[in-house]
């Protein structure tokens, strides 16, 4: 075994090149998984107990004699200007730098709770994994409600009582029962539905919701409310609302914006008839006041809630929803001027 190894030692002394690739092939001859260096490795499990020192040494000389040379070979091989490079100078003005951006939504997310907030709304936050409490049952949610169902709901596997959140109204109850009216707050975050993926439709969307409660709040103040968001949001003066149903609101009511017949554009999105959906809103159902012990023979109040990545949709005008969770930089880039 010494012998090999005085001869591969012959071999490495004898090595020139300047190429990368005989390089490369260099290194995998020697001490490649299959290399030489590997084999003696196998080969020395064999030799004597007396004699493992003396070859060990051998081996280990070999194998620093194999990466001196690489070094030395990739040294020749570099152009001379950058063999003899000095280290750069830190202190040098950087090359200019692509300036990031901010994600459409949250622009858009800041740009509402930022509108609410000049009105007096200050922002409440919760978990995206809720009991059922908080999502349904203190919302009104009778127990055989669709909402309920496997098809609207991620239940926790290991914990039926545990759900992903499938709207922000959760934070509502928990505010709700840790302070006394007055409350005025908006709730951003994050919630999930078991639907289908697809350019209108995904499992995981962003929502606000708003709720304000106190001593004789009418259906009049949720209009100049919701008003006073459109005219700064979407610069429109026109609203709608039409009636609808909620569990945890009565009456409840759909908000619509007049978007205008201005444009091909606008024809398209309002189906021609001008108005926009934009919101669910309505008066807080008594039983929801009386679940979380506030008394609804003394306050009363309203709650809004709308999809962040549908306002981004008709702000910027995307027509695919799924864009927004793909983090492709060329769709990102171009909100830099919104910022």
């Amino acid at each position: 075994m010494k012998e090999k190894i005085d001869q591969y030692l012959q071999e490495i002394d004898c090595v020139e090149t300047s190429s990368a690739e005989e390089i490369e092939q260099f290194r995998i001859r020697y001490l490649g998984r299959k290399g030489l260096l590997n084999d003696l490795f196998e080969e020395f499990k064999t030799v004597p107990n007396e004699n493992k020192k003396f070859i060990g040494q051998e081996l280990n000389r070999l194998k620093n004699a194999v990466q001196e040379k690489i070094l030395m070979l990739q040294k020749s091989s570099l152009p001379i200007e950058q063999g003899e490079k000095k280290v750069e100078d830190l202190t040098l003005p950087a090359g200019q730098v692509p300036p990031g951006t901010l994600h459409p939504i949250s622009i858009v997310r800041r740009e509402i709770l930022d509108i609410f907030s000049r009105i007096g709304f200050t922002v409440a936050d919760g978990p995206e994994i809720e009991d059922d409490w908080h999502v349904f049952s203190g919302l009104n949610f009778p127990p055989d409600h669709p909402a309920r169902d496997m098809q609207d709901t991620f239940f926790i596997e290991k914990d039926p009582d545990l759900v992903l959140r499938t709207h922000t109204s959760s934070v509502q109850v928990r505010v709700m029962e840790s302070q006394r009216p007055p409350l005025r707050i908006v709730m951003p975050g994050r919630v999930y539905r078991n639907e289908a993926v697809s350019a209108r439709a995904h499992c995981q969307f962003h929502q606000i919701e708003g709720l304000y409660i106190d001593d004789g709040v009418s259906f009049a103040d949720m209009k100049q409310t919701l008003l006073y968001f459109a005219q700064e949001f979407f610069g429109k003066t026109r609203i709608r609302l039409r009636p609808s149903y909620f569990p945890f609101t009565e009456p409840s009511a759909e908000m619509d914006v007049f978007w205008g017949l201005n444009s091909e554009a606008d024809h398209r999105i309002t189906k021609g008839t001008g108005w926009l959906e934009i919101m669910g809103c309505g008066m807080v159902d008594p039983n929801v006041l009386s679940a979380s012990n506030i008394n609804p023979d003394k306050y009363s109040g309203f709650a809004f809630g709308m999809g962040i990545e549908r306002i981004a949709m008709l702000r910027y005008q995307i027509d695919d929803l799924r864009m927004y969770f793909e983090n492709d930089v060329r769709f990102l880039k171009q909100f830099n001027r919104f910022i």
